[in-house]
């Protein structure tokens, strides 16, 4: 069966540390995780098809990185399905922008062959779901490891196409939580079981994001006290000044109600 989008990618459930040893006897994968936007690509398995980019919701944006579409073209075989992230280098050097990302996958067709020039996508492949036209879904992953490794050596694959690191070593997946996780948009680890098939729609992956924690004030929001969606977050300075320094993601429904029960207006300038 040739797979045909939209396929639903394998999914992860969050986890706040590494399993035990109980958990992990059969053997597992780790891969660094990167904070981009999850695609599918496939390249045509008949002449005169076109290559597609599906988002983990089954939308076809292509069009809008025409930059990887020529890259495909050019370097990628036929009948080939990679499941990874699309990924953008920001303004500052050394660090990835999800927010360039979702520029990018955002922008209509007329506007996205500039912004391909000015913020050029790169796609980290982390799986590969079908080759030379075979659907591979059934093979334990570690096979399926093995071949995307192979296709990356035989077609000397460089950029935009990046293998997404792996390791098999507990150490070293702790070394990669602990510093890695402090380069901007690798945001913690996946764990996945070599034995493991890939399943449509199932969280039967672990993901372990980094946390770092720290006091911050609530300086402002956006929306209203009631219904904050929002937070600005602030610290005090040497002076006695209120800094900004960061923001959290926008909050659901029952976060901001729980926030707004300790919101008031301020009373002046701090």
């Amino acid at each position: 069966m040739v797979l045909r989008p939209p396929v639903q990618p394998m999914l992860a459930q969050a986890a706040e540390s590494i399993p035990g040893p109980a958990a992990l006897r059969a053997g597992v994968a780790y891969e660094q995780k990167f904070d981009g936007h999850r695609a599918l690509l496939f390249t045509p398995a008949e002449p005169g098809g076109a290559v597609l980019v599906q988002t983990r919701r089954g939308s076809l944006i292509q069009d809008r990185f025409p930059d990887l579409v020529a890259a495909a073209e050019q370097q990628l075989p036929a009948g080939l399905v990679l499941d990874g992230e699309l990924l953008v280098w920001g303004a500052e050097a050394g660090r990835l922008s999800f927010e360039a990302v979702q520029r990018r996958a955002a922008a209509r067709s007329r506007g996205a062959a500039a912004l391909a020039a000015k913020l050029p996508a790169y796609f980290v492949a982390f799986d590969v779901l079908q080759q030379d036209g075979q659907e591979l879904l059934r093979l334990p992953y570690a096979d399926r490891r093995a071949r995307l490794e192979d296709l990356f050596t035989r077609n000397a694959l460089g950029a935009p196409w990046t293998l997404c690191p792996m390791t098999t070593d507990l150490a070293k997946a702790r070394e990669w939580l602990e510093s890695w996780t402090d380069v901007s948009g690798v945001e913690g680890i996946l764990i996945k079981p070599l034995t493991s098939r890939y399943h449509p729609s199932y969280r039967g992956w672990t993901k372990i994001r980094r946390r770092d924690t720290t006091e911050a004030v609530i300086g402002a929001i956006t929306g209203t006290l009631a219904r904050p969606q929002l937070l600005v977050l602030g610290r005090h300075d040497a002076s006695g000044g209120l800094r900004a320094v960061g923001r959290p993601v926008p909050l659901r429904p029952d976060a901001a109600r729980q926030v707004a029960e300790h919101l008031a207006a301020s009373q002046g300038t701090p």
